[in-house]
């Protein structure tokens, strides 16, 4: 265990629980708990047993109850995606994504994605939104429109320059609308191809097939825009060659067309002294090619991979609103939320009786915005449930192993179980353990993840 100066900054209440679990006769158990769920800050609390048979002979094999494990409960990693809310979680989560952003990249033979598509057309696309109102920014020349040069930690960072002006009931609403907006992107994004191959809707479905992988980022000024991988495939997905005329320059020509044209809009009608409004993306559209390998310009497969994953975790905290839902407006004040987050929150809460199938309020705590932060065409690559399977599938091998269980045949085993939720989370003093715990196997993956760079020799 981690010495007792580690903790010597915790409160007394924290700390004198923490040695009453670092005390206990079975806190060796709970502490293989807590590496079993990568330390997870809010572990859900399981009570049961299950009971394993031999179908044929009704020998019983093993026999597990919680009544034996610490506080008699078994607990699981929560899975919460936000790094906000559970690190270690979301380092998960964010590695999931990474290897299914990637396996679109550069192929992956355990699932069934062959290393040719990286002969396909593709490129990394940014759309962000339109203008809501001047805010302070850091523009590569010069001082913010304020006189200041900001530093790159100043909190007015993104905050509007005259809120009084300030466009609030505009901007939830575009992040409300922002999957909408890009359902017609990619709809439009088809007919531009289509139109540059000389082909109808039709023959283009017959000929390639369009794929993707997208994340959603906030900007600081609590605006949603879209970082994607875009491909052209053959008409079976990345195991098919795409048609001699697709090219990056065709793929790259036809994103910057549909992000522009006219029908790539949504329009919110009038209500209630809110006037009738038409969003389109912003001005500063971003599409460049997706290499191999660095050759000093464009960006590599395992930078936009890795890039993803990043956002992967995170959603609008970095606003400074709330990682949760917001039950009424006083949590603004015990939370201290800055004012350019809170006015867009107070926004949601003016809208939502006037847009009641927008569900404005729900979404407050994410400034509107009520799309998955990453998502996937169907045949982009593989899946996070296949990626969690497999996760999954090992441990269970790993198990039967260890219970002498892996020269059975599946079907000749019969499991009974019976579980119920008992909770979830930790004492204050589990929760500084697990932390630690967590910073510990993530500080191992990673120098691991090194060493195997270094020695494979990747960039």
């Amino acid at each position: 265990m981690t010495g007792i100066a580690t903790f010597t900054g915790l409160d007394p209440t924290t700390l004198g629980d923490l040695l009453r679990v670092a005390s206990a006769d079975d806190f060796d158990r709970w502490q293989d708990q807590i590496r079993r769920t990568g330390g997870c800050a809010d572990p859900i609390h399981l009570t049961g047993w299950s009971l394993t048979k031999d179908k044929t002979t009704g020998q019983t094999l093993h026999q597990y109850s919680t009544d034996a494990e610490p506080g008699g409960r078994l607990r699981l990693a929560c899975g919460n995606r936000r790094a906000s809310r559970c690190p270690s979680c979301a380092f998960t989560y964010a590695g999931d994504t990474y290897h299914l952003i990637r396996a679109g990249l550069a192929g992956d033979d355990r699932r069934h994605i062959p290393a040719t598509v990286r002969d396909h057309p593709r490129v990394f696309a940014t759309l962000t939104a339109p203008s809501f109102g001047p805010v302070h920014n850091r523009p590569n020349r010069g001082a913010c429109r304020c006189g200041i040069r900001h530093p790159a930690d100043d909190p007015a960072l993104g905050t509007a320059l005259h809120p009084a002006a300030y466009d609030y009931a505009g901007a939830v609403l575009f992040n409300n609308h922002a999957g909408d907006l890009w359902m017609r992107f990619t709809t439009r994004l088809r007919r531009e191809i289509a139109a540059r191959a000389g082909l109808t809707q039709r023959e283009l479905k017959e000929a390639a097939r369009l794929s993707y992988g997208k994340v959603a980022e906030f900007q600081k000024r609590g605006a949603i825009h879209f970082h994607a991988v875009i491909r052209l495939d053959g008409p079976d997905g990345p195991d098919t060659l795409p048609p001699s005329w697709a090219s990056v320059d065709l793929l790259t020509d036809a994103i910057r067309a549909a992000a522009t044209h006219p029908y790539t809009s949504v329009s919110v009608p009038a209500a209630d002294g809110q006037p009738t409004r038409t969003f389109r993306w912003g001005r500063q559209l971003d599409v460049r090619p997706v290499k191999a390998f660095a050759d000093g310009s464009d960006i590599t497969e395992q930078a936009v991979a890795s890039y993803v994953a990043k956002y992967a975790t995170k959603a609008a905290e970095n606003t400074g609103t709330l990682d949760r839902r917001i039950g009424e407006l006083a949590e603004l004040d015990r939370h201290n939320v800055p004012d350019h987050a809170r006015r867009l929150i107070e926004a949601c809460k003016l809208l939502d009786p006037l847009y009641p199938d927008r569900r404005l309020w729900a979404w407050a705590h994410m400034l509107g915005f009520r799309g998955h932060f990453s998502s996937k065409s169907r045949r982009y690559s593989t899946t996070l449930g296949e990626l969690r399977q497999a996760r999954a599938d090992y441990r269970a091998a790993q198990e039967r192993q260890a219970l002498g269980l892996d020269d059975r045949e599946p079907d000749t085993v019969l499991i009974l179980a019976d579980w119920q939720y008992a909770g979830h989370g930790h004492t204050p003093g589990e929760s500084a353990l697990a932390a630690t715990i967590a910073r510990g196997l993530k500080q191992n993956r990673e120098t691991a993840r090194e060493a195997l760079l270094t020695e494979g020799g990747a960039a």
